[in-house]
């Protein structure tokens, strides 16, 4: 019995070591959240009357580059105020874009917003 006792031992050491050494594979947890993180973002911006002329602030930016131009501080500034602090972002229109590069290798949430003058993109990824 001792040496049974012995095996499974070895066994359970092994396989401890071995987690550790191999790692546990992230979970996509972290993307449903980053998606929902997006996806909310979207949703309010979408529904947000303009600050001037459109039929939503994300109508209003993409309505030309002129708009965009005048537009994108305050969307930056409002996207910033919308999201957690330790998320950074990145809003895409057929005009520009404001937030942060994104760097290469991180897992973002993505939400898309079709309007009448374009789509916008709304990538968020964690600081």
């Amino acid at each position: 019995m001792p040496a049974v006792e012995g095996a499974l031992a070895v066994l359970l050491v092994l396989g401890v070591a071995a987690g550790f050494a191999l790692g546990v594979g992230e979970s996509d947890a972290s993307d449903a959240q980053l998606d929902a993180y997006a996806e909310d973002a979207a949703t309010i911006l979408a529904n947000e009357p303009p600050r001037h002329r459109g039929g939503t602030r994300l109508a209003e930016v993409t309505g030309s580059e002129a708009t965009f131009d005048r537009e994108k501080g305050a969307l930056e500034r409002r996207v910033g105020r919308i999201l957690p602090a330790n998320l950074m972002f990145r809003v895409e229109t057929t005009h520009g874009w404001v937030g942060q590069r994104k760097p290469g290798g991180v897992r973002t949430g993505v939400a898309t917003v079709t309007t009448v003058n374009g789509e916008v993109t709304i990538r968020v990824w964690y600081a």
